[in-house]
């Protein structure tokens, strides 16, 4: 993607991010540990940006993304949207910025319900943020289908009657009948066949023209988000550990599981051949997280110092918009007062 957006203003800003689920054992339900699904992630995203987030699975994505709109509760950090704090607001306030904040959910036909046609659905969406009723609303849900790419016949039809992409196209519609700000994309691709998932891809760059969105992109595909995002944001075990410009990161990956990821992408030209790096071991459990660098019971570059020593995500040296948290970059190593104990 080609877009200028040096001089637009931050829309969104997650600062120190956590969300930890307690574990309870025992009668009185002691709470013995925590499951540490978000850790301490902090990024920004300008309006009218894409930011890629890519990981493996179970590695806190789309906890990010539930925690930013608050569908999860955070355990701590700031999320700031269009400089309002959403962590601290009562629910009467947030209620009013779900207009602002949509998300579009992973499964089109779990996130339907069954027993309402797209119709009553999209309908029901206008009404409850009185916005349309009666033949406004339903000439508006029109409007809508047709954005989406689907015929406004298909008003009385039920969720079973459509096809997946169809489906996803409607969870788009639904997320677009408040007319947001931001939408929170969850891997909405993943459950589609490959040829359907560039038509959606397709229609949500063609709708952020036509509208201004801006997106929060969570995928494991790394080949999706690139054809999508303006950034990436690479994501370990509830951490972050790289956020580069889509061109920058993929061409000139800095942190070795990053690296990892970019040599596992199939390379379509068969002439070309690329080294692939396979990291030994399992990912460890969030219950139980290494010290130091999380990374470093899998990393083909590890030292000693990353045993005891966690890094920080910072700016490279020449380069403020490529920020990566890895101590083989000296901008990473912690201050004295910051060093955590092993």
């Amino acid at each position: 993607m080609a877009k200028d957006l040096r001089n637009a203003p931050d829309l969104l800003v997650v600062k120190n991010l956590r969300t930890w689920f307690p574990i309870r054992k025992g009668f009185f339900s002691k709470v013995v540990g925590y499951v540490k699904a978000v850790d301490d992630v902090s990024f920004t995203i300008k309006r009218g940006e894409t930011l890629g987030l890519v990981g493996e699975s179970g590695c806190g994505k789309t906890t990010t993304g539930r925690s930013i709109l608050r569908l999860i509760e955070p355990t701590g950090g700031i999320v700031m949207f269009d400089g309002k704090d959403v962590t601290k607001m009562p629910k009467d306030e947030l209620r009013k910025l779900r207009k602002d904040m949509q998300i579009i959910f992973q499964d089109p036909f779990s996130s339907l319900n069954p027993r309402l046609t797209i119709g009553q659905m999209l309908r029901e969406v206008l009404e409850v943020h009185k916005i349309a009723e009666g033949e406004e609303a339903q000439r508006q849900v029109g409007d809508l289908l047709e954005i989406v790419g689907l015929r406004k016949q298909y008003y009385n039809r039920y969720p079973h009657e459509f096809s997946g992409g169809q489906r996803q196209r409607i969870g788009i519609a639904r997320a677009l009948a408040v007319k947001p700000k931001f939408i929170v994309c969850d891997e909405p691709v993943s459950a589609l066949d490959v040829s359907i998932q560039s038509q959606i891809i397709n229609l949500l760059m063609d709708l952020q023209k036509e509208f201004g969105l801006t997106y929060l992109f969570i995928s494991h595909s790394l080949s999706v988000v690139e054809h999508i995002s303006d950034r990436v944001a690479v994501m370990y075990l509830g951490k972050v550990v790289e956020i580069a410009n889509y061109k920058d990161l993929y061409e000139n990956p800095k942190h070795p599981y990053t690296e990892a990821l970019l040599s596992a992408v199939p390379e379509p030209d068969p002439k070309r051949k690329k080294q692939r790096i396979l990291l030994t071991g399992d990912i460890p459990s969030p219950v139980k997280v290494p010290t130091g660098c999380y990374f470093h019971p899998r990393c083909p570059k590890v030292q000693e110092t990353c045993k005891t020593t966690a890094p920080q995500l910072a700016s490279l040296e020449g380069n403020p918009t490529h920020e990566v948290s890895c101590l083989l970059y000296p901008t990473s190593l912690p201050k004295p007062s910051a060093v955590q104990a092993a």
